[in-house]
């Protein structure tokens, strides 16, 4: 866990995920998060996140594989949200 939250946000720093994955020399990484609400669809924060966090593992040349919202399943969507598959990462 890097970071624990309420129903609306919480406050995660690329500094702290990038942390483990510098620590164990990892090729890449996954970041993934629910949303308590339900509805995976990500905020501006979590689109400010992921921008951010892209930035960096260029920068230390890691792969950032996606970004992964989950939710509840529903009649607009499956229950989650991949920046991969949106075209955003």
């Amino acid at each position: 866990t890097l970071s624990e939250g309420g129903l609306s946000e919480t406050v995660a720093h690329p500094r702290d995920i990038l942390h483990p994955v510098v620590l164990h020399k990892a090729h890449g990484f996954l970041l993934v998060h629910n949303h308590p609400s339900g509805d995976p669809a990500p905020s501006r924060a979590d689109r400010d996140l992921t921008k951010r966090l892209a930035a960096a593992a260029q920068l230390l040349q890691v792969a950032f594989l996606d970004h992964l919202i989950i939710g509840r399943p529903s009649p607009r969507n499956e229950g989650y949200f991949s920046f991969r598959e949106a075209g955003l990462l």
